[in-house]
């Protein structure tokens, strides 16, 4: 079965940084294009960011210069590196299979001001 267990949150001061992972199994990894998503008490689940299988990458607006989508096929692991971090940014972030309805059980980020 598809698994996608996402690590790497906690709490952090604003402007902060926090690196996340994504370890995924159960499929090919390597062939498949994956997103981060991220989701805030009582607002929808927003993309974050994707990466292609040859690791092309694209953001949402509100971080694009600040965050960074990488994956490591070999460890079949996606990772977010999270920079400057706002308070509102504060959410549960999840990784996906772009296009497909696999979410893992998605890791608390908790910015302070």
């Amino acid at each position: 079965q598809v698994q996608l267990v996402e690590s790497g949150g906690g709490l952090v001061q604003a402007g902060g940084s926090l690196r996340l992972s994504c370890a995924a199994s159960g499929f090919v990894f390597s062939l498949a294009p994956m997103a981060w998503y991220r989701q805030a008490p009582g607002k929808q689940r927003d993309r974050v960011a994707t990466i292609s299988t040859n690791s092309i990458a694209n953001y949402a607006d509100s971080v694009k210069g600040r965050f960074s989508v990488s994956r490591d096929n070999a460890k079949s692991t996606m990772y977010l590196q999270m920079n400057s971090l706002k308070p509102e940014e504060t959410a549960v972030y999840y990784c996906t299979v772009l296009g497909r309805d696999y979410w893992g059980q998605g890791t608390q980020v908790t910015v302070s001001s």
